[in-house]
């Protein structure tokens, strides 16, 4: 299970877009966070990909992971910051699942 928050000035920019779709692909599932300063769309960007969800909130992003992970899934979650804290949020989360 994938989880992204495009953070990087880089990402903002737009350096890495064309190769985002590529890089996620392997995943499972994928959640994308589309912060509102973030000058592209993201759905458009990874349109088409997997099983994506793509949210402007970290809660409901929280919310569907735990709602889809199972046991013997590998969380991976990539952001330059702490992206509102959903390390904790989710792990909280699993653990009273």
């Amino acid at each position: 299970l994938a989880i992204l928050e495009p953070r990087s000035n880089s990402m903002k920019l737009g350096v890495h877009r064309a190769g985002l779709a590529a890089a996620l692909q392997p995943a499972d599932r994928i959640w994308v966070y589309q912060p509102p300063d973030l000058p592209w769309s993201v759905a458009e960007t990874l349109n088409g990909i997997g099983d994506l969800v793509v949210s402007d909130d970290v809660q409901t992003i929280v919310a569907s992971v735990v709602a889809e992970a199972r046991s013997g899934d590998d969380i991976v979650i990539m952001s330059n910051g702490g992206f509102g804290g959903i390390h904790q949020l989710i792990c909280a989360a699993l653990a009273q699942v």
